[in-house]
Parts: structure tokens; sequence; C-alpha cells
């Protein structure tokens, strides 16, 4: 299970509490523990642990380069069956990708990556919550990825939705208000700057605001960030060009 060593603006304010997770702040603390015990008996039972090669500047590097064949129509991932056996006993992502789960995203295909490149944990509107968190913990602790990017999109359904439910107070079925109260914060930040495009202005504060979450709200991450070795930034795919742009 150990595939690797482990090792601008106002503050935002915390994660929303899950029905699941009751104790603030103690969610990440507790996955982090669990990532580090399930290294440790890995370890103990034989298993030699993997430094990543690169620092999350070249690993942010490779993501971008990749990107610039992707939009070019020229990329280099073509035989998926590569290394098939081989990543049977190991995974060795370089960047966690936490991406809008919208159906024209696909973040192997827009960075030109491979199978086992990347960790990408999806939900619509690319925002954090306890489960997602602690899966890009899991990447940063027990894989040692060294590169976290929050991946937005032009035309975010998600965001788009917020901005409609705030202007005319629609009432959304099922669990959809969740999702709404999220991404909520980014659209009131943005509308308050009186942009002329909102729902392009809210993407991009929504992907900023969760990239502060990260390095300032969540003590694992945030840790790992101070110490250098893990790298988190936020980007915008276009979906008319295919480039991604950071932010």
């Amino acid at each position: 299970m150990c595939d690797q060593h482990c090792s601008a603006g106002a503050k935002p304010s915390p994660l929303p509490v899950s029905r699941r997770g009751l104790l603030v702040g103690g969610a990440a603390l507790l996955s982090a523990g669990a990532a580090l015990s399930a290294c440790a008996r890995a370890q103990a039972q034989g298993e030699k642990p993997v430094a990543t090669p690169i620092s999350g500047d070249d690993a942010l590097k490779r993501l971008m380069d990749g990107n610039a064949r992707y939009a070019a129509n020229t990329p280099v991932q073509k035989d998926y069956s590569a290394g098939r056996a081989a990543r049977v006993g190991a995974q060795h992502p370089f960047a966690s990708i936490l991406s809008c789960a919208d159906s024209r995203v696909a973040p192997e295909l827009a960075f030109d990556q491979g199978p086992g490149d990347l960790f990408v944990v999806r939900v619509a509107g690319n925002f954090l919550n306890d489960d997602g968190l602690a899966s890009l913990e899991y990447g940063a602790l027990v894989l040692n990825i060294p590169l976290i990017m929050v991946l937005g999109h032009s035309n975010c359904g998600a965001v788009d939705a917020t901005i409609k439910v705030l202007k005319d107070g629609t009432r959304l079925p099922g669990h959809l208000p969740g999702l709404v109260n999220s991404i909520k914060p980014a659209v009131e930040a943005a509308k308050a700057k009186g942009g002329p495009d909102l729902l392009a202005d809210a993407t991009v504060e929504n992907v900023r605001r969760n990239v502060r979450l990260l390095v300032t709200g969540d003590p694992v991450v945030s840790g790992l960030a101070k110490d250098g070795k893990v790298k988190v930034v936020g980007g915008i795919y276009d979906l008319a060009t295919g480039r991604v742009t950071l932010v």
C-alpha cells in the first residue's frame, strides 16, 4: 500500500462539517494518522518506499507541457496498455488534481498523461469536502505526490447553478443544496468585485478559494506546503481551446 516515501486574501472559512465529520478539524488529522499507520505497516512487512524523483515545480512543468501538447493536438500518450502489468503492484503519480466532474473535462487527456501519472479527485464544482480532502492527504502523505492542482473550467454548470440559486432563490432537490452552499462563498466574493462576467469571475474565485483552503485551512497539506514538500496551485481549463491557465 505504501508505494512511496511518507513524509491572498481574507482567510477562508473552514470546510463545512458533513454528517460524518462532527468533530471539526478531526477528519484531517485522523486521515493523516491512518495514512501514516498504513505506511508503517507496509514498511514493517518489507515494502521498500520509493522517493518521488521530482519537485512540485518540476511536476507543474510536466503538467503544463502536457497540456500544451494536448491543446496543439500533438499528444505523446497513445499506447495505454504500456506498463499495465508493472502498475499492478504500485502506483507513482506525480500530481494530484481536484477537478470538476464535468464530462468535458478529462485531466489525463487535458495534460497528456497516461495511467498511473495523475491522482484525480472529482466533484461537481471542484470544491473540497471531507472525503476529497482525505484523498488528497493520502496522495500527499502516502504516495508522496509533490503537486496538487485545483482545476476549474469555463462554463461550469455547478457554478452557474449556484449563481442562479442566489439570484432567483430557486430551491433544488436532494443533496444539490449542499453543493450550492460549498460554491456560494466564491460566487459572493466574485459578485462583490463587480466584474463584467460573474460566471467566469466566480469560477476563478472558486479555484482560488479552494487553493487557500488547502494551504491555510488544512493542517496536513498546509504543513507539507510550508515545508516545501507539496506545491498547491489553481488552474482554469478552457473548454473551447483545451488550454489550462494558472490562476
